[in-house]
């Protein structure tokens, strides 16, 4: 049995016991010897710093930054009325109050209402917005004050022309848009041709304009055009003059008078009958329908199924009324609609027909540096059968045992006269190729305003 009349040895029962005791069990000793406030303090968040309480909290780390108001410094004690009457009576330059419209359709009006008070359509309103995002984005890039200030008196329609190409093409577009004194319709087509060029890699003479340079870009955009219109040799020599005028490279001014002398050796080369024929080649863009301020509609046949579809293809394809509802003397499947192309409108849509290949590399000529294997249509003039010229197209019947698994063929004119063959199934007007992959010339969304 415990005795209790003996009280235990331990240090730890002593009324005085040691403060540093000689040995302690470990099972006694404390997990950790650091003060609590030690351990809770995050490493790296605080720095120490010598300063005092105040100096140590201005080093916090503060994530939120407020966004930027929308309205400019000099409007921003105004009250709403204030706000709008400077809208109402165009107070001040056009990118000074344009943010104002940002501001109230944040707000709540809607276009229209704003339309109703200040008098600025909505066209106009989204002009101004995008105008002056295209300006600040100007500005940020470093062009030249001069170019910027250019802008100033009615220069938002010019700018919002430009709001799809990218921040250094904005710059040199802008600065030749001020050097040629160009309108909006200009400025247009000077970023559709920066847009478009680099699509049109392959294309004759594409080499030879300067893609960083705005008015090489445009320069190829008419030389282009101008072997769209070899049937119509005004629209080809004003294409071609226009060519001249813009391109900026000797280079490009190279071709482009290398093209115009060919043109010129090709008109004396023509007999009295003009029996030289060229037939044009196109390339189609996305969306291009859409912009197109007239169109073409056509049916379309296919080449493995023979002459058959060609001859019984609708004739007359014609709108009527005040919406143009397209009007045919007989239902057919497969229809395309093309831009109003000078060679297709020319002739009228009375007995054409788009006949679609699988494979380009079925056309006669070997040389154009585009053949290729893809998919092409080809708009044939059935009303013009008769084999005459040695240099023109014709559409034919495929013969048996070719190589080509396709039931009809394009040959040359001189080759069918060889071969006995007086009448055919039409004439060539137009190749047509179909548009290019747009992936890799998207815009990133840095570019975007």
């Amino acid at each position: 049995m415990l005795s209790l009349a003996k009280p235990l040895s331990s240090p730890f029962l002593s009324p005085n016991p040691p403060l540093r005791p000689a040995s302690r069990p470990s099972s006694l000793r404390p997990s950790s010897t650091k003060p609590i406030s030690a351990i809770i303090q995050p490493s790296g968040l605080i720095p120490r710093s010598p300063g005092g309480p105040s100096e140590r909290n201005s080093q916090l780390y503060q994530p939120f930054h407020p966004p930027p108001s929308p309205i400019p410094s000099q409007y921003r004690s105004l009250d709403t009325a204030a706000r709008l009457d400077i809208l109402i009576n165009r107070l001040g330059l056009w990118y000074e109050y344009a943010p104002l419209i940002s501001f109230f359709l944040q707000e709540g009006f809607t276009p229209s209402t704003l339309e109703e008070i200040t008098g600025i359509t909505g066209v106009d309103q989204n002009c101004l917005i995008v105008g002056s995002q295209v300006r600040d984005s100007l500005i940020q890039s470093g062009t030249s004050p001069d170019i910027i200030s250019a802008f100033e008196l009615g220069g938002a329609d010019l700018l919002y022309e430009i709001r799809l190409l990218s921040a250094s093409q904005r710059s040199a577009a802008a600065e030749f848009i001020i050097t040629k004194s160009f309108d909006a319709k200009q400025a247009n087509e000077l970023a559709r041709a920066m847009k478009d060029f680099p699509r049109r890699r392959g294309e004759k003479g594409w080499e030879q304009f300067d893609y960083n340079l705005p008015g090489d870009c445009l320069s190829f955009m008419y030389y282009r055009q101008s072997r769209e219109h070899m049937n119509s040799p005004e629209q080809r020599a004003e294409a071609l003059e226009q060519a001249l005028v813009m391109a900026v490279t000797e280079k490009a001014r190279a071709a482009v008078l290398e093209e115009i002398e060919g043109g010129k050796s090709s008109e004396e080369g023509k007999g009295e009958e003009g029996e030289t024929v060229k037939v044009p080649v196109v390339r189609m863009k996305i969306g291009e329908v859409a912009e197109a301020s007239s169109v073409v509609v056509l049916p379309v046949c296919r080449a493995a199924n023979g002459e058959t579809e060609v001859v019984e293809a609708p004739w007359e394809c014609k709108g009527e009324g005040e919406f143009g509802v397209v009007a045919v003397e007989k239902g057919w499947q497969r229809w395309v609609v093309l831009p109003g192309w000078e060679p297709v409108v020319k002739l009228g849509s009375s007995g054409l027909v788009a006949v679609a290949f699988p494979d380009s590399r079925i056309l006669p000529w070997k040389v154009n540096r585009w053949y290729r294997e893809e998919a092409i249509l080809v708009v044939v003039d059935r009303r013009n059968k008769a084999v005459e010229s040695d240099e023109a197209f014709y559409l034919v019947a495929e013969a048996a045992g070719s190589s080509w698994p396709v039931g009809l063929r394009v040959e040359r004119g001189s080759g069918l006269k060889e071969a006995g063959v007086g009448e055919s199934l039409g004439a060539l007007v137009l190749v047509v190729r179909p548009p290019k992959d747009e992936v890799d010339d998207q815009l990133s969304d840095e570019d975007w305003e």
